[in-house]
Formats: structure tokens, sequence, C-alpha cells
């Protein structure tokens, strides 16, 4: 039986949800801010899917030391379309609480990763 991956798995769901989002906000007339929302929320996933196959251990850290600081960008951009009125509050609610979770799980696994 395969082991989950948890982060893997929530990252690449959170993409979808940050698509979802980016076609919506396009509906919106909304380009400039989504398109950096989409690209930042989806490369999360996308550098931990690339830390999978990692050379190393240092080479694991550091593409998702790349996933973390693309989750952090993603929040800003919730944080400030939210804050300009583009993002409904449940809708933002829902995401920013999947970020932050995101946030948590990665610096955790780094954490870890760095004392061993």
């Amino acid at each position: 039986m395969e082991k989950k991956n948890v982060i893997k798995d929530k990252t690449f769901e959170f993409a979808k949800e940050i698509v979802y989002l980016y076609k919506d906000l396009a509906d919106k007339k909304e380009f400039v801010l989504s398109r950096q929302l989409l690209r930042s929320g989806t490369s999360i996933g996308a550098n931990v899917r690339e830390a999978e196959h990692a050379q190393s251990k240092a080479d694991f850290i550091h593409k998702l030391s790349i996933a973390l600081k693309e989750a952090n960008e993603t929040e800003y951009w919730l944080d400030l379309l939210f804050e300009t009125g583009f993002l409904k509050e449940e809708c933002f609610q829902n995401n920013k609480l999947k970020i932050i979770e995101i946030l948590k799980l990665l610096i955790s696994i780094i954490n870890t990763s760095k004392k061993q």
C-alpha cells in the first residue's frame, strides 16, 4: 500500500481551488492580482512535487523552501484581494485557513529535515 503524502495532496487540492478562484476573478474582470495568485498558488504544489525526487537532502530542503516562499506570497495575494473587495469573506476565510495549514506543514517538514 502506498504511503499517504499529506503535503502533496493538500497542495494539489489547494492548487485546484486557486485555479477555480482565478476563473471566478477573471469573470469579474480582475486580471493582474489574480494572475499573481494563480502563479504562486499553483507553484506551491509544483515545488512539493519536485522535492519528491530531490537529488539530496539539501535539494529537498531547498525545493520545499521555495514552496514555502510561494505559499507566503499566495497568502499575501489572498489578503490583498480580500482587502480590496475582490474576495468575499467566506471564500477568503476558506482559502486563508488552507494556506496557513500548508505554511505550517511546510515549516514543520523543513525544520524536521534540517534536524535529521
